[in-house]
C-alpha cells in the first residue's frame, strides 16, 4: 500500500484507491472528480469540510487495510 498523508493529493488517493471513493463523500467531498481534486491535498480538503485531517486520516489507512 501506498503511504498516504495529509500532503498527499486527492486525485491521487483515488487513482491507487479507489474504493476510497465513498469514504470522502461520506464527509461532503462530493467534487472528487473536480480541478480541485487534481491539486488539493487531504489536509487542505479537510480543513475546506471541517473534518480533523489525523482522524479521518486513521479512517481512511484502517479502511484501506481491509
Amino acid at each position: 500500500m501506498q503511504t498516504i498523508t495529509k500532503d498527499t493529493v486527492i486525485a491521487d488517493i483515488l487513482d491507487f484507491a479507489p474504493q476510497s471513493a465513498p469514504l470522502f463523500m461520506s464527509i461532503g467531498m462530493h467534487c472528487l472528480g473536480c480541478a480541485m481534486a487534481n491539486g488539493e491535498t487531504l489536509g487542505d480538503a479537510c480543513e475546506a469540510h471541517g473534518v480533523d485531517a489525523e482522524e479521518f486520516l486513521a479512517t481512511l489507512t484502517m479502511s484501506l487495510k481491509q
